[in-house]
């Protein structure tokens, strides 16, 4: 008997058969369109590597054992004040020593005289001797360029993966883009490596805490049942799906919230199928009003899940990543950046953003704003009910028994957050062993189910990585950051804020996140900045990042995985109306936290 294909989907006609396969169910343009990319780039780098070479200043230095590895740091001091340049394999002259004991360097454009270098990565710090500054030589060809060029140009097409993410997932065009990176050497694999293992802690809360809190959907379920009939107050149940959402989201992963809460909304909008089918009552306008009030109520609570997620540690992939960072280069910084201390820096931001974005529910439902404001009719609501208790009717002891674990978990999972029993990662790990152990899950296979929702995403956030060693190496962002660092204190704020903001609307921001705090790390370590103003912009790229992200599903992972869900189609949310439904929340999350921002930071 032959195997059923892996992808039984239509695939679309016409082409070849690889092109056919070529990124599944992609539209051909798009197919096309990848294609493009990805050829031209390797012949508009061979292309500009033939161009005249670039003229730049060196620095032939020498030194006692082996030279730094790619990676390291050179401290040069300059009038007296250091300055830290990466020994990266863009950087090593291609005639220049390197046979152990010597290298030559390109220096940053318009430094005065070098009057003395010292090894920077080495145990104990020690001078090293320069050999000779050479002024406005050639240097690599023309290759150096051609890489910068066609880096920023890869840039932009791996952002227009995520832009396009509804016609093909990010992970399939973005990951050929990234290899190609890696063939083309625009970035090595090593740093591949070493931002991944950077990034480790990230990674594990990917993995396993969301698993794990996969486990307490029915918990979640019932939480989310028992707030649909609390009140008749749209208003009022609106905030409370707004606040349960950003609740539990400050605790637990956005991603495995919203799942829950696509969930209760599909198992609603079946039974209200189902009461329609059984009566035979075909009322369109009372179709239509129940379509706009779930529309509604999943938005308000998916919008929660930012406004939750932007507070603490383990809200959003990103925070985890920026406190970790930066706990690894400010003094006190484990503490300063834990669990609470996080939440305590964000807090003169998060807060009043909180309380704005609760604002903005009232405000859109009393008004009828953008889609908001239908309640719920009343004749779906007697149905609904109804299935309720019939459900919890049959309830067995068992199956309460199994919610009350579940329940305490969460609790357990809160506490340990809180006081950083561990790394989020590792708790995440003990809580799908407790939650599996004494819930009746056996089967390997169940087990196994729980990480398709966490793991398609890690891998893309490894593809994230790959596009970081390439910035980073090519120096693609130094301009940019050369600029807003150029300002006074708040104007960086201003600058790092507003450019994270408009990236993250059009491209992922755990992305983008990735990219800005390691420029602002590298100004640190150049002594650019010190230790409280790269906590600052710390602060402002997770605001920056996190906020106004929520303008699109590209930005905000949350309202993607909403929008490709099973419950988009039934209820009519499309992109435009998810564009339309989240600008009042936009324009009023970005121009709080940016106010909060700029006024007490």
């Amino acid at each position: 008997m032959p195997e059923a294909p892996l992808h039984p989907q239509s695939l679309p006609a016409g082409g070849p058969a690889w092109f056919q396969l070529f990124l599944g169910q992609a539209p051909r343009w798009y197919k096309f369109t990848i294609l493009a990319f990805l050829v031209g780039n390797a012949v508009l780098l061979a292309a500009l590597a033939r161009l005249p070479g670039e003229r730049a200043n060196l620095a032939s230095i020498a030194w006692s054992g082996e030279r730094p590895p790619p990676g390291a740091e050179v401290m040069l001091v300059i009038d007296g004040r250091p300055m830290v340049v990466d020994v990266a394999e863009d950087r090593l002259v291609a005639n220049g020593s390197r046979d152990g004991t010597a290298l030559t360097i390109v220096l940053p454009a318009g430094l005065p005289t070098v009057s003395a270098i010292a090894d920077a990565d080495a145990a104990n710090t020690h001078a090293v001797r320069l050999l000779a500054v050479h002024d406005d030589v050639t240097i690599s060809g023309g290759i150096r360029t051609a890489r910068f060029i066609v880096g920023w140009i890869l840039l932009a097409e791996f952002i227009f993966t995520l832009a396009m993410a509804l016609s093909c997932y990010p992970l399939l065009p973005g990951g050929l883009l990234a290899l190609q990176a890696l063939l083309l050497g625009l970035c090595s694999v090593d740093h591949l490596y070493q931002e991944a293992h950077h990034n480790f802690p990230v990674i594990l809360l990917l993995v396993f805490v969301v698993a794990g809190v996969n486990f307490l959907k029915e918990w979640l379920s019932v939480v989310f049942t028992a707030l649909l009939f609390s009140t008749r107050s749209k208003i009022v149940l609106s905030l409370l799906f707004c606040i349960a959402g950003a609740l539990l989201s400050a605790f637990l992963d956005a991603l495995t919230v919203t799942a829950v809460i696509i969930a209760v909304a599909k198992g609603f909008w079946d039974v209200y199928h189902a009461y329609r089918s059984r009566t035979g009552d075909h009322d369109d306008a009372e179709l239509e009003q129940f379509r706009a009030f779930l529309r509604s109520l999943v938005m308000h609570a998916v919008i929660g899940t930012a406004l939750g997620g932007v507070t603490t540690l383990v809200g959003e992939p990103q925070n985890l990543l920026i406190a970790h960072l930066v706990a690894e280069n400010v003094p006190d910084g484990h503490e300063r950046w834990s669990f609470l201390g996080f939440f305590l820096r964000m807090a003169m931001v998060t807060l009043p953003t909180l309380v704005a974005g609760l604002l903005t529910v009232v405000v859109c439902e009393r008004f009828k704003l953008m889609g908001y404001g239908q309640p719920m009719p009343e004749r779906v609501r007697t149905a609904l009910a109804e299935h309720a208790a019939t459900v919890a009717a049959q309830r067995t002891p068992l199956d309460r028994a199994r919610l009350r674990v579940q329940g305490a978990l969460a609790l357990l999972l809160v506490v340990g957050l809180a006081f950083h029993l561990a790394e989020v990662g590792i708790l995440g790990l003990f809580l799908i062993v407790l939650a599996t152990a004494f819930t009746g899950v056996n089967d390997e296979h169940r087990i196994g189910h729980a990480f398709t929702e966490s793991l398609p995403f890690t891998t893309l956030l490894m593809v994230f990585f790959a596009i970081v060693a390439m910035i980073a190496e090519q120096d693609l962002f130094r301009p940019i950051i050369t600029l807003a660092l150029a300002q006074e204190a708040h104007g960086q704020l201003v600058a790092f804020y507003w450019a994270n903001a408009v990236l993250s609307a059009v491209s992922d921001n755990v992305f983008v996140a990735t990219v800005f705090i390691n420029e602002a790390t590298a100004a640190l370590h150049a002594g650019t900045i010190d230790a409280p103003q790269y906590e600052k912009l710390a602060v402002a790229i997770n605001c920056g990042t996190n906020l106004p992200s929520v303008a699109t599903p590209n930005g905000q992972a949350a309202l993607l995985f909403l929008l490709t869900s099973a419950i988009a189609a039934p209820i009519r949310l499309g992109y435009v109306t998810m564009l339309k439904m989240a600008l009042p929340y936009t324009i009023v999350l970005t121009a709080v936290s940016f106010t909060a921002m700029y006024l007490w930071l």
